[in-house]
């Protein structure tokens, strides 16, 4: 695959995280951090504890990407402690693909692969829509810069359970437009949008979840293509993705 290791981290005793491990079927190691050593070491100790309380030691939640000789090469982190990125979705930072069947579109402009990286979610996690689209030979379409020109975006429409948030945009390439002497931002090669949305974990939205066995994610490409002498109407390729849904799992350790 990409060639990593999982590793989680605890200030928890080894005693329940063997209780954890066994009852979930975790087969990754699970660390031990007696007095939260790592976790102070990486600053993340959540100092909002009170010394004095039994959950003293906590860390923020997150997820790091460590290479071998110990450098953090990136970091995923929420503000609220119920919400956390998918394994999905990290990978997707790296390349990787959606967990679902894709939706392929062609039109006379471009052929555009949609998938979003997680099929069942649960209330507090952030999945991503991915975009992988290719513009027709000659054709090209707009990366935001200093143009007025329509940029090329991943909608996702709005829901009361939803947070979305902003799109990742890659390297734009430019483009001379020689009758005006115009250089603008464009993609002309195949692309790749992603954008996150994280479904609520409020007590009123997990309230809600719970009585909806799925829910659709729904959105789309939106775009204006152009070639070297003009350009095409607006389009929109719109796309559906049906999410089972499931509660947060709040057993203790052991059941």
């Amino acid at each position: 695959m990409q060639g990593l290791g999982l590793v989680a981290i605890s200030y928890d005793a080894p005693d329940t995280l063997k209780a954890f491990s066994d009852s979930r079927r975790i087969t990754f190691p699970l660390v031990s951090d007696p007095g939260s050593a790592i976790i102070k070491r990486f600053g993340l100790l959540n100092q909002q504890q009170d010394p004095k309380s039994p959950s003293f030691g906590v860390p923020h939640p997150g997820t790091f990407i460590v290479n071998r000789g110990g450098v953090v090469q990136s970091r995923f982190f929420e503000d609220a402690y119920q919400e956390r990125y998918t394994a999905a979705t990290i990978l997707a930072t790296r390349g990787g693909a959606g967990s679902g069947a894709p939706v392929t579109t062609e039109t006379s402009h471009l052929t555009v692969r949609t998938s979003v990286t997680d099929t069942t979610v649960a209330p507090g996690e952030r999945l991503s829509i991915i975009a992988e689209v290719g513009p027709r030979p000659s054709m090209h379409v707009y990366a935001p810069g200093k143009h007025s020109y329509r940029v090329v975006r991943l909608v996702i429409d709005a829901q009361p359970w939803l947070r979305i948030h902003e799109t990742t945009y890659p390297a734009s390439e430019v483009y001379h437009f020689k009758p005006l002497d115009e250089r603008v931002a464009v993609y002309s090669k195949p692309f790749r949008l992603t954008r996150d949305v994280t479904i609520l974990a409020t007590p009123e939205m997990q309230k809600a979840l719970a009585g909806m066995p799925t829910i659709a994610l729904t959105g789309a490409l939106e775009y204006q293509a152009c070639d070297d002498k003009l350009c095409y109407n607006p389009a929109r390729v719109p796309f559906t993705f049906t999410l089972t849904t499931k509660a947060i799992d709040r057993r203790p350790p052991g059941e």
